[in-house]
């Protein structure tokens, strides 16, 4: 075994090449587990394949446990495959449905149209805007709850497009609403 000196550190007992254990729930090495969303199952991996070091974990948790004073550790919120999304269900059924199509202006010459209320119909909006950009052959996003953007003017176009890809969508709640034009100022 190879020991190295570091300055101010003293000795440290490292062996190379060093050998990274790697969990088979989370494809991180084994020390970052704690960090993913479902930590459980990786305990549960790491009992199964490498019971010393699942040891070494629950007697750290054990030590762990008894300095904290609150008894829970903070977990990572944000990040990679750890990030586990909630779809929001704050749509009411009593609600009258409509979609409301608008086209706005962005920058000097940049026309994106606006298609909102398309989740009251429980359709999915990210697979709804992916078929907009693929339908299209333009950029489309879902910026924020209940609404989708579309780059380039195709308004006229969406009225027949909608009810032909969703019949759950009668084509008279499709509503022009080009009241609400933005333009971006400097």
């Amino acid at each position: 075994m190879d020991s190295i000196k570091e300055p101010g550190l003293g000795l440290l007992d490292v062996t190379y090449p060093i050998a990274v254990k790697y969990c088979g729930n989370c494809s991180m090495p084994i020390e970052y587990c704690e960090f993913y969303s479902e930590y459980d199952k990786c305990k549960e991996w790491l009992a199964k394949n490498y019971p010393e070091d699942y040891e070494k974990l629950k007697l750290r948790e054990a030590q762990e446990g008894a300095d904290a004073n609150d008894g829970e550790k903070k977990r990572q919120k944000r990040g990679g495959k750890g990030l586990i999304r909630v779809k929001k269900e704050s749509l009411d059924d009593d609600a009258p449905k409509r979609i409301c199509l608008s086209c706005a202006t962005r920058g000097k010459n940049k026309r994106v149209t606006i298609v909102a209320g398309m989740g009251a119909f429980k359709i999915d909006l990210r697979a709804a805007a992916k078929f907009f950009g693929s339908k299209f052959a333009c950029g489309s996003s879902v910026t924020s709850e209940n609404e989708i953007v579309i780059q380039g003017d195709v308004k006229e176009v969406l009225f027949n497009v909608i009810p032909e890809k969703w019949e759950e969508i009668p084509r008279d709640v499709i509503e022009d609403c080009d009241d609400g034009k933005k333009s971006h100022q400097n």
